[in-house]
């Protein structure tokens, strides 16, 4: 090819000249597939040759042909079927740019030219074909029904998603119809996340028996729950611990539901519920004595489950071995939770606390509840109720203080662990 042809060819493919009809021909059935796929490209080549290269044995020829944006129906259609699924994506990514930018009217004339290009690309094979188209559509008020329900009806759950949780074209009939068609998992989820869902489609997700589309209909604030439904899922959710912050954070929630769920939700979320600007200071005072009433009935069954071995070693480890605790058990006469925490807390052995509360003698006692950092009021109570030591023997202190130093009470534990 001389030079002269070959600097026209340039300026023609470089878009420097505007190409006729007869050059566009030529370039059309060149041998060289980058001269082909620079026609292909460009924006003013004729409608004609664009469909006859939608043909090209090229891929890269046939995919610069789906993108580009004056290509005709007839080539659209044409590479909706191509065998190239780079290509096929690439026409469906066109189509994600055109429609969001038409105005009503010429939306309505693509969905006359196009339906069949739609069709084809709703139901390729390959799921990214149909994602992208899914992901195009999903906003568009007056997409094709019918290509919006093929979608919604999709096996993979990346191509159903996006329209099921956002397509307007989607009705209530729609909606229900898919719900109660057992869709693949995920959907219903998508469904419980669209804005303002009808109670109609919250009744059908609940008896869907779908755990984690109903967690998230409750998190959707929009989303319209009957208050018995709501009720139904409050008592389940007493073994379904995933729906407890979502139904603590629903906007309305009656003084019934706050009471039922302040029975066994955690600590932080009944922080959260008694802080809901929404309820009475009534409402409020409930919940808290419902949520105290539920600690009082729980502590009570983990003690009567538990040794008082085990009681005191819980509390121990809990940090809750205090003085009260140990004069409780002092009042009622549980010596071996007392035994047990004055080991605990004291640091010494079983059978040197042992010892000292057999020996009975008021010093060393002393000595063991000083080491047990007991106060000197419970100290008083460890020697009459648990050491048996008589009234007029027991030794108390002044001022909250131990009556004897620092030193004669190591001292004293000392010649007991180290008799001479």
């Amino acid at each position: 090819m001389g030079e002269n042809l070959l600097k026209k060819l340039k300026n023609i493919l470089s878009g420097f000249k505007k190409i006729d009809y007869d050059e566009a021909k030529k370039l059309a059935n060149h041998e060289d597939a980058s001269v082909r796929l620079n026609l292909a490209r460009r924006s003013d080549t004729v409608p004609e040759i664009l469909y006859f290269l939608a043909e090209d044995p090229s891929p890269e020829v046939r995919l610069a042909i789906a993108k580009n944006l004056n290509s005709p129906y007839q080539a659209d259609l044409l590479l909706s079927r191509d065998g190239n699924t780079d290509v096929r994506t690439g026409l469906a990514e066109k189509i994600s740019k055109l429609v969001p930018g038409l105005s009503g009217n010429q939306l309505d004339k693509v969905h006359k030219a196009a339906t069949e290009v739609l069709k084809q690309l709703a139901r390729d094979e390959a799921i990214k074909v149909r994602q992208v188209l899914s992901e195009t559509l999903k906003d568009v008020a007056n997409a094709p029904a019918e290509i919006i329900n093929r979608l919604a009806r999709d096996v993979d759950w990346v191509v159903c998603a996006p329209v099921l949780e956002h397509s307007p074209v989607l009705n209530e009939d729609d909606l229900l119809e898919i719900i109660n068609s057992k869709p693949v998992e995920g959907a219903l989820s998508a469904i419980s996340a669209r804005k303002g869902v009808s109670e109609s489609i919250t009744d059908a997700i609940y008896d869907s028996d779908d755990v984690g589309a109903i967690g998230v209909m409750l998190a959707n604030k929009s989303a319209q729950i009957r208050e018995d439904t709501l009720d139904k899922i409050i008592t389940r959710s007493v073994t379904v611990e995933q729906w407890h912050a979502p139904l603590v954070e629903r906007p309305k929630l009656s003084q019934a539901a706050a009471l039922r769920l302040a029975d066994y939700v955690s600590d932080n979320l009944l922080e959260q519920l008694e802080g809901r600007g929404d309820l009475s200071p009534e409402m409020i005072g409930a919940v808290r004595k419902e949520f105290s009433r539920r600690m009082g009935k729980a502590e009570g069954e983990v003690k009567a489950k538990l040794s008082p071995e085990e009681r005191a070693g819980k509390l121990f480890a809990d940090g809750k071995l205090t003085d009260s605790e140990i004069s409780d058990a002092c009042h009622s006469g549980d010596v071996e939770f007392v035994k047990k925490s004055l080991v605990l807390k004291s640091k010494l052995g079983f059978a040197v606390v042992e010892q000292i509360l057999e020996m009975a003698s008021p010093k060393s006692v002393l000595a063991l509840c000083w080491k047990a950092r007991l106060d000197i009021k419970t100290a008083v109570l460890v020697q009459k109720r648990i050491a048996r030591i008589p009234p007029s023997e027991v030794q108390g202190g002044s001022g909250g203080k131990y009556p004897y130093t620092d030193d004669e009470m190591e001292w004293q534990l000392d010649f007991i662990k180290n008799p001479k």
